[in-house]
């Protein structure tokens, strides 16, 4: 379960393994806001705050905000779907 104040891990999956291309512009929009957010919400959060959960959510979702890809985004672009 996540965070409060942070977008849930059932939400962030969907959105990740759906194409681009079966996405309506809304959709899209809304998954870049959210995922805008989710961010924003991470790296204001201290570490020490986060629960275990939220900690290896944030490691699969690439909130970690390193700047590198999250598991998620890696295993889509080797399936061949973009970003």
């Amino acid at each position: 379960m996540s965070d409060n104040a942070r977008q849930n891990f059932g939400d962030k999956a969907s959105a990740a393994l759906k194409p681009d291309s079966q996405k309506t512009t809304t959709e899209k929009i809304g998954d870049t806001v959210k995922g805008k957010t989710d961010s924003v919400a991470s790296t204001l959060q201290p570490q020490g705050e986060k629960s275990n959960t939220q900690k290896a959510g944030d490691a699969v979702s690439g909130n970690a905000n390193d700047n590198q890809d999250s598991l998620l985004d890696k295993a889509k672009n080797a399936l061949g779907g973009s970003k």
